[in-house]
């Protein structure tokens, strides 16, 4: 089994937004049973905490479901956990290497935005102090950014 960690500061606004639109995407495309997804914070702001109610609410617009995830902290096991460890910024992703203490493994961790090639934007904007939009235009993000990262896994693990 494959599996996905989402990572953003306190997983609850981007990190299971993309949890969520993946796992989506992977019960279309019927992969739900070859692929773990979950998602995970690199501070500890909200641990336990479900996602932010306007993440939740913007996901529901466009079909997915959020309700029943919970805030983590990334731990240590996780990079070995996870073949890919996606940082939603590059705050973040300093973060994750900094936190991974073999050299080897670190080569699982990468910018989300890394799968959407085609947009200019390299990171995916922590929504969390602004507005409604700033909600729509992380969910467009992370549904683009999704999609590329289906291509590729479907590419390297023949599945």
């Amino acid at each position: 089994m494959v599996r996905v960690l989402f990572v953003c500061m306190g997983n609850i606004c981007r990190s299971p937004v993309a949890e969520g639109v993946f796992r989506q995407m992977l019960e279309s495309a019927g992969l739900s049973d070859k692929v773990y997804v979950d998602s995970a914070g690199t501070h500890s702001y909200h641990i336990g905490a479900p996602p932010d109610s306007r993440s939740q609410a913007t996901a529901r617009l466009r079909g997915v479901e959020l309700r029943g995830l919970r805030a983590r902290q990334v731990v240590v096991n996780d990079f070995v956990e996870f073949e890919h460890v996606l940082a939603m910024d590059r705050d973040n992703l300093e973060h994750l290497l900094a936190l991974c203490p073999d050299a080897a493994l670190r080569t699982r961790v990468q910018l989300f935005m890394d799968f959407a090639p085609d947009l200019p934007e390299r990171e995916v904007p922590d929504p969390y102090y602004g507005g409604a939009g700033g909600f729509e235009r992380v969910m467009d993000l992370i549904e683009e950014a999704a999609q590329g990262l289906l291509v590729h896994i479907r590419e390297r693990y023949r599945i």
